[in-house]
């Protein structure tokens, strides 16, 4: 109760008791959860001129005309949901894709697929592992050895795993996949993105798929060596502290490349709530009730998929760097991920643990 006093103080009014201050508060707050709600029920179009029922195609039918030719795009995790949707809109519109898959049967029916709708689109299929290291290295010197460009790079893929599992590098399996392998894969190809913006004059986009529930790590919970080799193990905790480092990722990069003054822009995207591959490989009677209840919430795979094509082909987000966007605008992410001091903490950590990893 004292906390709670500690809080209301400041705000309290003579003739209101402490119970009515904090029914008031509670209301203030209904109030504003359902409204955002509401919005996003109605698809209510923010400053980009979209909104959470925008799809990728919508985001992006007006690109097309605009976009430059020969671009090129490396989308992870593109053989299901979110990420076969992001290649064919972006296919669709005249980027070559580049597909990186540990599955290369799946990987060349996402690209049949794609040649259905657009015969003429440029695909090629590359096999990585975003789980190893080494995997990762040969996948990046094969795409290098063609000589291609590099316009845009979608850190997309992601896993979840409810049970403890460590890479070939001894890593806890979740963090290695969704953000060690993501800041390698940048990393080395960094170097190609800033030269081939430098050489075109069109400006590099890298895109890390987050989400929001990157919010619910705290920072007393987050600690480097705990996550690497965790002691006990929880899979949501897990998922959720990969896409905080996936937003982290964004903010010290994007510092860097700005003092490079690098025509090359990072910015993280939360994709919605979407029923892909992740939660139907954790099925329960629970979640598919939930999922019921809460059918109108969730968003179709375009719809999805629509908030990482906005960033990676729209003028509108030209020049822009180190933001954090959902539903196709601009959002917030918490406090914690716009920590300058744990991201650029992060950052070195993450560095000495690749290097000492690549050396062995």
């Amino acid at each position: 109760m004292d906390y709670i006093q500690n809080i209301i103080n400041p705000l309290y009014v003579p003739g209101f008791s402490l119970q009515k201050l904090v029914s008031r508060f509670v209301e203030l707050l209904s109030y504003i959860f359902m409204k955002e709600t509401l919005r996003y029920l109605a698809g209510i179009a923010g400053p980009s001129g979209y909104g959470s029922n925008a799809t990728a195609e919508q985001v992006t039918v007006d690109c097309s005309c605009l976009l430059p030719s020969h671009l090129t795009a490396i989308i992870t995790g593109a053989t299901s949901g979110i990420g076969a949707e992001t290649a064919r809109v972006l296919a669709k519109r005249g980027v070559r894709i580049v597909l990186p898959a540990r599955n290369l049967r799946k990987a060349a029916e996402v690209k049949d697929k794609i040649l259905q709708e657009s015969p003429n689109a440029k695909i090629i299929l590359l096999e990585v592992d975003l789980s190893s290291f080494t995997s990762i290295r040969r996948f990046c010197a094969e795409f290098l050895s063609l000589g291609l460009p590099l316009n845009i790079l979608i850190n997309n893929a992601g896993v979840f795993s409810q049970k403890l599992e460590f890479s070939e590098e001894k890593i806890e399996m979740t963090f290695a996949t969704n953000y060690l392998g993501h800041y390698l894969l940048t990393e080395m190809l960094l170097e190609n993105m800033i030269e081939t913006a430098s050489q075109s004059s069109v400006e590099g986009r890298i895109i890390n798929v987050s989400s929001v529930i990157h919010s619910w790590v705290k920072k007393d919970s987050f600690r480097f060596r705990q996550i690497v080799n965790p002691k006990i193990y929880n899979g949501t905790r897990a998922y959720a502290q990969s896409k905080l480092a996936n937003v982290m990722h964004v903010k010290e990069m994007a510092r860097q490349l700005k003092a490079r003054n690098a025509r090359v822009t990072i910015n993280a995207v939360h994709p919605g709530v979407v029923k892909t591959g992740i939660v139907r490989e954790h099925k329960s009677f629970i979640t598919d009730s939930l999922y019921f209840i809460a059918s109108k919430l969730l968003k179709t795979i375009s719809q999805g998929a629509s908030t990482t094509c906005y960033v990676a082909l729209s003028p509108k987000t030209e020049g822009i760097s180190g933001k954090y966007f959902a539903d196709c605008n601009e959002s917030n992410c918490s406090s914690l991920a716009n920590d300058e001091h744990e991201a650029k903490k992060l950052w070195n950590q993450t560095s000495t643990l690749i290097q000492r990893r690549l050396r062995r």
